[in-house]
């Protein structure tokens, strides 16, 4: 068993304000303010989703696409991000006209590490989970569900997400699209 740091007034303190951005962020983008969205970024983000693979026991190491070595769902940076978010807000967006009805769920909120301390962070390390459920039309539904790794830094004073590992737990993906911004 990993041994955790001990429960302090500060940690607690600190969890609870990382929660609480995560759930504004969230519904910053299931009420469809991207642009208010895009500026919890930092300049510098990484926005990576790697691909899953069905592997044998014994090669979990190959479960995921690597970084910089294999093929990602998702490998952006602000600029990129900024460019779909422009392309949604068209409204002639092939895959969002009409617009996705997104909800996005966001749970088991884990302060992995705080630097340089939990008293007076400047960057956090955050894991959660998340179900991001999607519907458009009458009849196209998504379920998408997986894990994610942030890296979260106080840019004068607010937090921003200057990394964001998404993991989707499915090897193959069954939306249409992957239009949805996690």
């Amino acid at each position: 068993m990993v041994a955790k740091p001990p429960v302090t007034i500060e940690s607690l303190l600190l969890a609870r304000e990382i929660e609480q951005f995560l759930y504004a962020e969230a519904d910053l983008l299931d009420e469809r303010r991207y642009l208010e969205w895009l500026e919890l970024l930092t300049d510098d983000v990484r926005y990576w989703m790697p691909m899953a693979r069905n592997v044998q026991f014994g090669d979990e190491q190959r479960e995921w696409t690597r970084e910089l070595h294999d093929l990602a769902w998702f490998d952006e940076g602000k600029t990129t991000l900024t460019q779909r978010v422009q392309q949604i807000m068209t409204g002639i967006h092939w895959a969002e006209e009409p617009a996705s009805r997104v909800t996005h769920m966001v749970t088991n909120v884990e302060i992995v590490d705080a630097v340089p301390s939990v008293a007076a962070p400047a960057e956090v390390t955050v894991k959660s989970r998340f179900l991001v459920y999607r519907n458009r039309l009458q009849d196209e539904t998504d379920f998408l569900v997986g894990k994610r790794r942030d890296v979260l830094r106080k840019v004068d004073g607010d937090w921003k997400i200057a990394r964001r590992e998404i993991f989707l737990d499915q090897t193959v993906l069954l939306a249409k699209n992957l239009t949805v911004l996690f």
